[in-house]
């Protein structure tokens, strides 16, 4: 059965380049060739199609074949439809989460995969799952103004919004109250919330 195979070397995905220049994701029924065989490989949910999907760390770029190309995970925001997009974000949370937890945080002991989304270790039986790491942003406006900050770490002259992780014990709204008040020393009126997105650059 031929199923997507999403291949990343650190945070650089193999993408599959088409004969009218579009690109994908490899979709085979083995590993493309260049996966050792000794790569861990994880199941990840499937699509809602019922087509199977992989998810498989390398340790060296893919760079001598033309079928394929290296893409950083948010350039190929640009080059994927947003469905093989939002799945490489989980693929790539997956494969962040296995790499950091190969051993136990409570006694040391080697981490061995449970379920597809849980490990258990190997000597205390601990069990861990994926980290998320809720965070907010939030659209300021004044009539047809909008607020952008500058951030210490934005490079070059870029502006966003102002944002922040959401701290134990606390609400959204109070996240967005603080994270204001923190940033740009305001305290906002009419709060409202918009929507959620999943955002893996990591633990989203």
């Amino acid at each position: 059965m031929k199923r997507y195979w999403f291949v990343f070397c650190q945070s650089d995905i193999v993408l599959e380049k088409l004969s009218d220049g579009t690109y994908t994701i490899p979709f085979s029924e083995n590993a493309p060739a260049f996966v050792k065989s000794s790569a861990t490989v994880h199941t990840i949910t499937p699509f809602e199609d019922g087509s199977e999907v992989r998810a498989v760390s390398l340790d060296i770029p893919v760079i001598d074949d033309p079928r394929y190309e290296m893409c950083g995970l948010r350039a190929s925001y640009y080059k994927l439809n947003i469905n093989l997009y939002n799945k490489a974000g989980k693929c790539q949370e997956i494969l962040y989460w296995d790499q950091n937890t190969r051993f136990c945080g409570v006694c040391g002991g080697p981490m061995k995969l449970h379920t597809d989304i849980s490990k258990r270790c190997t000597v205390c039986g601990k069990e861990v799952w994926p980290q998320l790491s809720t965070a907010v942003i939030v659209l300021i406006s004044r009539g047809d103004e909008i607020l952008l900050v500058h951030a210490r770490n934005f490079r070059g002259t870029f502006y966003g919004l102002v944002a922040g992780f959401v701290e134990t014990g606390e609400t959204l709204e109070e996240a967005v109250r603080r994270e204001v008040k923190e940033e740009i020393g305001l305290a906002i009126k009419h709060l409202r919330y918009f929507g959620s997105q999943p955002w893996p650059y990591p633990s989203g």
